[in-house]
């Protein structure tokens, strides 16, 4: 069974990133409303911007909580699917020296 980590572009522009083994249902789950604590549920309506596939829940549980700890640059360069920005991005800004 395929595990999905998710990412979704809320209303209000902020992003959720998510894990499940259904990413349909939980995407609709999301905007349904149906968790009313969720923090998607003042957010709706919910867009899915990116989904990444795993055989393993450990490997997807670890890639969410990497992508749960990335500024917004790195999660827009991410969706648009721009390696070269998140290689960028990962090593910092440059320093000036040498």
């Amino acid at each position: 069974m395929p595990y999905y980590v998710y990412m979704l572009r809320c209303a209000d522009g902020s992003f959720y990133v998510g894990v499940t083994n259904d990413l349909e249902r939980r995407v609709a789950e999301h905007n349904l409303g149906i968790a009313a604590t969720s923090y998607t549920h003042t957010r709706r309506p919910v867009t899915l911007v990116h989904a990444s596939a795993f055989n393993q829940i450990l490997q997807a549980i670890a890639w969410e909580k990497q992508l749960k700890g990335w500024r917004r640059a790195k999660k827009e360069a991410l969706i648009r699917g721009d390696w070269g920005a998140i290689r960028a991005l990962a090593r910092g800004p440059s320093t000036g020296s040498g």
